[in-house]
């Protein structure tokens, strides 16, 4: 819990209270916000695995060639003594 509580409560209550006006501004009610949430959720993650799903091969391209050159350094350290 905050140290002040009672300010803490009052700043919610302020930033709750322009979130609002500017939300309702934007014609937005709760209920669609609150029906939407769900299907929001759904988004970021399909977001997120196309991301992935995109990088995977890129990376798996670059590491191709990096890993071998990698190893070969890491071997030729090792021989050398370092």
């Amino acid at each position: 819990m905050p140290k002040n509580f009672g300010s803490t409560l009052i700043k919610l209550a302020i930033g709750s209270l322009l979130l609002g006006m500017l939300l309702s501004a934007f014609s937005i009610s709760p209920r669609e916000l609150l029906n939407d949430l769900g299907g929001t959720a759904q988004a970021i993650f399909e977001a997120i695995a196309s991301m992935i799903e995109w990088s995977v091969e890129y990376i798996l391209l670059g590491a191709v060639v990096i890993v071998p050159i990698w190893l070969i350094m890491f071997a030729w350290g090792k021989f050398r003594g370092k």
